[in-house]
């Protein structure tokens, strides 16, 4: 086993006492309200906020979507489009960097923004995040198969393998019916995704993300499944309706650990430690592992990456020598990692060091690389209708850009920003300039006369009404960094919008990516940009 320095825990540690406490948030996607009325749902799915199993349920699509060849078919035609204009850039992409600000509507975008600048000191508006100053952005259409407002899972699909899907599915079509194993277990319903092809092409490839090595987002890069919440063995028969057991299916934790192309990765930083190891074993933040069927999956990815090393906090990550190394594992929380915020500096890394990390690992390879780097606790801010926080995960997310930029030569690194999907924030009210971007309308009422939040979400926890149904003031409330913003409509947590996201681009081949597109597209174009995959590609002409 490699022990690198002494510096990274051994397998054995998993046993040791905790190395900080850890801040836990709980999930927020369940089956409920991403798929219909659940007949009977676990206890520990009822625990969740969305129930998974109401996602998708009653929810039906185009028969002729099902086909994945229908979404390669239409990308090549945007593809074609594009290229009909004057073609001035003949720059090919060695690398790719794809960043994905998960929940990140452009509300969220313009807001932080103006946050970022009022941080400063400033009025705020006139300030830009590092992504908004590319020199190209488009805007990408995020539905998915079944569904108008889609999920994290569905848009992975979509901008990671280039195929639209029913909402909660992974890696497969549209043709897999939910919690229908034996379809996404058919490899002919499966489609792989833009990691595959780079590693088809020699390249190195990697996944940073601030939630769980498992979640729907970073799981796009890997894992063919028809629920995106069987992370684990068990997972598999709390989310499964009692016809679906781990004998049948793969949970998404063995097959980012044993399967092409997961097993393949130089490079996976984020959280959740528990979805790879057995209950009977206590990981370093004093949580019980989360499998039942006895295996240690990061015991076995030792075995099988003999030069690899493990890291499981900041310190650790930091001293990482990627020279000395063949392949790195961080895992920073039993589940999600924290708000920055709230988050340990001394324990947790920031996005920005782990991308810094990420690149320092992939860069090593002559033929180059293809990385996704996920932001994934914007989403979460916004679905808690905080953003404070949502904000502040979206200044993290654009740093880390920033320290992509800063380390990379854009002659051959194609760097793309984007979301997977919109949040219903709006920023409204004639409020004057400067007004601070958290705070309260200071130049408008409602019909009452009674001022509101600039920021404001469509549903929600919090409507801030008195007994006769009358919004109250909150000039008291407003600002503290755990106060909630209110909502139009009464939810148990706040949702997706189906908005349009945004697409920002820099680097060899950005110029195509503008205009309106699928977002099933966007993995095409980086194949094209990059010369890999089985669609066309730039080294044709």
């Amino acid at each position: 086993m490699n022990t690198y320095a002494g510096s990274i825990l051994v397998l054995g540690a998993l046993v040791a006492s905790s190395l900080a406490a850890s801040i836990d948030m709980p999930e927020i996607h369940n089956q409920f309200q991403l798929l219909g009325a659940s007949v009977s749902a676990a206890k520990t799915r009822e625990s969740n906020l969305i129930d998974p199993n109401a996602m998708a349920k009653g929810k039906l699509g185009p028969e002729e979507e099902k086909s994945a060849q229908f979404w390669y078919d239409l990308a090549y035609e945007e593809i074609a489009k594009r290229l009909e204009q004057p073609q001035l850039d003949k720059r090919r992409a060695k690398n790719v960097i794809l960043f994905l600000g998960d929940g990140m509507s452009l509300s969220t975008v313009a807001a932080a923004r103006i946050h970022k600048g009022q941080l400063k000191g400033n009025t705020g508006e006139e300030d830009s995040l590092s992504f908004e100053r590319f020199p190209y952005t488009g805007l990408s259409r995020t539905y998915c198969s079944n569904a108008q407002v889609p999920d994290s899972a569905c848009t992975a699909t979509a901008y990671l393998c280039g195929v639209k899907t029913n909402i909660v599915a992974l890696g497969v079509t549209a043709a897999v019916s939910f919690n229908n194993c034996s379809g996404s277990e058919d490899p002919a319903n499966q489609v792989d995704s833009i990691a595959a092809w780079a590693q088809a092409a020699g390249k190195a490839t990697g996944i940073v993300t601030t939630t769980t090595l498992t979640h729907a987002s970073p799981s796009g890069a890997y894992a063919k499944t028809t629920n995106r919440f069987f992370e684990s063995d068990t997972d598999i028969l709390t989310y499964g309706e009692g016809k679906n057991d781990p004998a049948t299916c793969t949970d998404i934790a063995t097959q980012l650990i044993t399967q092409a192309p997961g097993k393949n990765f130089d490079v996976m930083l984020g959280g959740g430690i528990g979805k790879f190891l057995p209950n009977t074993i206590t990981d370093p933040f004093n949580k019980k592992g989360e499998r039942s069927d006895g295996v240690n999956l990061l015991s076995r990815w030792q075995g099988l990456h003999p030069g690899g090393v493990l890291a499981y906090n900041r310190n650790q990550l930091l001293k990482v020598n990627a020279s000395r190394i063949t392949n790195l594992i961080g895992t920073f929380r039993s589940g999600v990692m924290s708000f920055n915020k709230k988050a340990d500096p001394k324990e947790e890394p920031t996005l920005a060091e782990m991308t810094r990390k990420a690149i320092e690992m992939v860069s090593k390879r002559d033929d180059g690389y293809f990385l996704f780097v996920e932001g994934g606790l914007i989403d979460y801010g916004n679905h808690y209708n905080s953003p404070t926080y949502s904000l502040s995960e979206t200044l993290q997310f654009e740093q880390a850009v920033q320290e992509a930029l800063d380390i990379t030569d854009p002659e051959e690194t194609l760097i793309v920003v984007t979301s997977d999907h919109a949040h219903p924030l709006t920023i409204s009210g004639y409020p004057g300039r400067g007004t601070p971007i958290l705070g309260l309308n200071q130049d408008y009422t409602d019909a009452n006369g009674v001022k509101y939040a600039t920021l404001n979400y469509a549903v929600g926890t919090n409507q801030y009404l008195d007994e006769h149904g009358q919004r109250i003031d909150l000039t008291d409330q407003i600002g503290a960094e755990d106060f909630i913003h209110p909502s139009y409509i009464h939810g148990t947590v706040g949702v997706h919008a189906g908005d349009d996201v945004g697409i920002f681009a820099t680097g060899p081949q950005s110029h195509l990516f503008t205009g309106v597109m699928q977002q099933s597209t966007i993995p095409h174009l980086m194949a094209y940009a990059s010369c890999i995959g089985k669609g066309p590609t730039l080294c044709d002409n």
